[in-house]
């Protein structure tokens, strides 16, 4: 029934499965890819025809990962999958990077590619997978795609790249890379370090390379047993004509325009250049305007091209590694917990800081179960950056992946939550946009961080390195400009501190670039950001030691795990009790670290002492202050340390006789009181009266000793277990033998008139 198509590597300790025939026979290309118990299915469909007057290539990739796939039922009200979380998106974005500059120019037919996980072992990240499936399905489909393309994930470790390592090992490690590639070069890298050299970067780019061309040659056997019949591609006509008169109409126009520095200035020069282009083909039919225009376009970027190869003289009248002017403010917001406004050209940020307490984390539902996220970058691209009308709202991909860039080059610096127990959330705001806003981000956002009190190991920068290549003719760009992106071959940014990269991510836009290319772009990025870093140094070189007075306090404090109960008290009784009389707030998790939070210090202080008195033990000889909360005949029940009572008896509240209780203390009134002992019960027996009441020091104890009155002769009365208790004592007379009491204590002398020196144990006051 099925005609089915397999193939199979031993790829990095696991089995990699790539099948095809089975599932999705309606789609131009459909593969199943396994890898561990890892399974993503990928379906590639292509228009058959093109909308009329399209000028671009509509590809849009969909990676969507299935609750069922780890055994789980999606959390919150909706019980199905929704809207494309954030990693959803961002793992579209890195299948769609490395694939579309493989399709051909001039091909516009749509092109869905869909990624659904269905399987997931918890152990290999579905990403790598998907784009393997993907590239397979392209493949297989017939749709004209210069692949494949291999990928793969490399983490680093004593001195050893892993190939695809497990999540555990990614977290445990010192890098998280994954590499995109054809056969012949790398086409796309993306990455997070722990401030690694070059060397180590570049040699973990090359080894993912390598081991990603064992996948591509798998995909081309499937695909010699499976490939689809290739579209036929209709001819190119010959536009040498035309791009001869476009360059005599306004070749010398659009080269004046690239002369000018300022962006406003070029754009409107740029404009007048093409509307004079479009005006001369105003009388030809729609398709020939439409190649015209694209011919315009193409004419801009030979003539930059061409004057950066040949006279290394760039749009804004730079060199190739000069850095555009950097201007660096911190505290330029007044109410924020930090802020900084990072200005590098034409392309600005305004940064903030606030910090948070545990509550704030996000929270993010995904394969592996609910997880919390302390450390969050948001990024935001208003129209008005780029001085243009268009849609303003929720972020879209592109906005997504920028935060998530500069995240990932600011997460390695971040001190550990026992350091610095706070939630931290960063907004990058673009206010001006001429060239790697994301590099401007992490910039902005180091020293907004720094400006907020944040210990960061190291303060990080970043850079956009930019390419043009003909041929063996290349140039390297540093701090690229929106133009320069545009027109060129590659998107290469860094970031890092003074003692290696925290980020490395790479787009190409031809069939790639090669290891010499990138080795001097991580050359000259290493002496750009050095040049940055000395320039936000200006600002602030250092983090600032006093937090924001707006920002909330938070303490730590560790207690034994026997005792979080008693923090918490009987359904949260008495941690609600907490939080409701100091005013702060108290977090406390299952490993007995407490947390206390809040804007004003004092509450903090009292909701510290109140849980302290409840962890600690009492010790005898010391002293303490403590709230009377229960008054008896015999003397006062006084609460102390928080959590513990003691009874401070009718004759050690004073050192002259108290008749009654309740003409020394009140209820509510608080006193000093010194331990005097805790019996094997923990029963604690307390007294005020060898304390200074004002000033809490202990007193010397005057009162002299008891005298032992003389016993006398009790007779001959037997045993009272024998029940025969005998008379044998007059009214102030001798008690006679009686023998030892049941208990096998000694009977204790009163004093005249007084009551026991220890209460009966079900007069005591116990709350536990």
């Amino acid at each position: 029934m099925f005609d089915t198509k397999k193939v199979e590597i031993e790829w990095g300790g696991k089995t990699l499965t790539l099948e095809t025939g089975r599932v999705a026979r309606q789609a131009d290309g459909a593969v199943l890819a396994t890898y561990g118990e890892t399974v993503v299915l990928c379906a590639v469909t292509a228009a058959k025809s093109v909308k009329e007057g399209q000028d671009f290539f509509p590809l849009t990739v969909h990676y969507q990962e299935k609750f069922s796939a780890a055994g789980r039922i999606p959390g919150g009200f909706f019980k199905r999958e929704r809207g494309a979380t954030e990693k959803e998106t961002l793992t579209s974005r890195l299948i769609d990077r490395p694939i579309r500059p493989l399709f051909p120019e001039g091909f516009y037919n749509e092109i869905n590619v869909i990624a659904q996980v269905l399987s997931y072992d918890g152990e290999t990240e579905a990403d790598i997978v998907a784009m393997i499936a993907a590239s397979a399905a392209l493949t297989i489909s017939g749709v004209p795609f210069m692949g494949p393309i291999g990928a793969a994930r490399v983490g680093y470790k004593d001195g050893e790249y892993q190939l695809n390592p497990s999540m555990e090992q990614v977290k445990e490690g010192e890098l998280d890379l994954v590499v995109a590639g054809t056969h012949e070069a790398v086409m796309m890298v993306e990455s997070e370090a722990k401030e690694l050299s070059e060397e180590v970067m570049l040699g973990a780019v090359m080894f993912a390379h390598r081991e990603s061309k064992k996948v591509i040659d798998a995909i081309i056997r499937l695909a010699e047993q499976a490939a689809k019949e290739p579209w036929e591609l209709a001819e190119q006509a010959d536009l040498s004509g035309l791009k001869a008169k476009l360059k005599d109409l306004v070749g010398a126009d659009i080269a004046a325009a690239y002369k000018l520095t300022n962006k406003a200035a070029r754009s409107d020069a740029l404009n007048t250049a093409r509307a004079k282009a479009k005006e001369a083909f105003a009388e030809e039919d729609p398709q020939t305007q439409m190649v015209a225009i694209k011919q315009v376009k193409k004419l801009e970027a030979e003539i930059v091209r061409t004057a950066i190869l040949k006279d290394g003289a760039r749009i804004d009248g730079r060199n190739t590694k000069q850095i555009r002017p950097i201007e660096a403010i911190v505290g330029f917001l007044p109410r924020t917990h930090g802020s900084a406004l990072f200005t590098r050209g034409e392309t600005q940020s305004i940064c903030t800081t606030t910090l948070g307490t545990k509550d704030a984390e996000q929270m993010i539902d995904g394969l592996d179960g609910l997880s919390y996220q302390r450390f969050m970058l948001h990024y935001n691209f208003p129209p008005y950056s780029v001085g243009e009308v268009g849609r303003f709202g929720a972020p879209g991909r592109r906005e997504i992946g920028h935060g998530k860039l500069a995240w990932r080059a600011l997460h390695p610096v971040l001190p550990s939550h026992e350091e610095f127990p706070y939630t931290i959330r960063v907004l990058s705001d673009i206010t001006e946009s001429n060239g790697s806003s994301s590099m401007a981000t992490v910039c902005g956002g180091s020293l907004s961080m720094m400006d907020a009190g944040v210990p960061l190991k190291r303060p990080v920068s970043g850079i956009a390195m930019g390419l043009i290549l003909e041929g063996k003719e290349f140039a390297v760009l540093s701090d690229i400009l929106g133009d320069e992106d545009h027109l060129g071959d590659m998107d290469f940014k860094v970031a890092g501190t003074s003692e290696g990269i925290t980020s490395l991510q790479m787009d190409i836009k031809i069939a790639g670039i090669t290891e010499e290319i990138m080795r001097i772009a991580l050359e000259q990025a290493n002496a750009g950001r050095a040049h940055i870093l000395g320039e936000m140094a200006k600002a602030l070189d250092h983090t600032r030691t006093e937090l924001s007075a707006h920002a909330p306090r938070i303490e730590t404090m560790q207690i034994d795990k026997s005792k979080i109960r008693d923090v918490i008290g009987t359904g949260g009784k008495v941690i609600r009790e907490i939080v409701a009389e100091t005013g702060a707030k108290v977090d406390i998790d299952d490993e007995g670290v407490i947390k206390i939070s809040s804007s004003d210090l004092s509450q903090i202080e009292a909701a510290k002492k109140w849980i302290q008195g409840i962890v600690e033990e009492p010790e005898v000889g010391k002293i303490y202050t403590g709230k009377v909360v229960n008054l008896v005949d015999f003397g006062a029940f006084v609460n102390f340390m928080g959590g513990k009572d003691g009874l401070v008896h009718v004759s050690e509240i004073k050192n002259e006789r108290v008749e009654k209780v309740t003409d020394a203390l009140t209820e509510g009134q608080e006193v000093k009181v010194k331990v005097l002992e805790i019996d094997q019960r923990g029963k604690v027996r307390l007294s005020m009266r060898v304390v200074d009441q004002e000033t809490g020091e202990e007193l010397e104890d005057t009162r002299p000793p008891r005298e032992e009155r003389p016993r006398g002769d009790r007779g001959d009365r037997g045993s009272r277990r024998d029940g025969d208790r005998g008379r044998g004592r007059g009214r102030g007379g001798e008690r006679g033998d009686r023998g030892p009491r049941r208990d096998g204590g000694d009977r204790q002398p009163r004093e005249e008139g007084g009551e026991p020196e220890f209460a009966p144990a079900f007069l005591t006051r116990d709350d536990d």
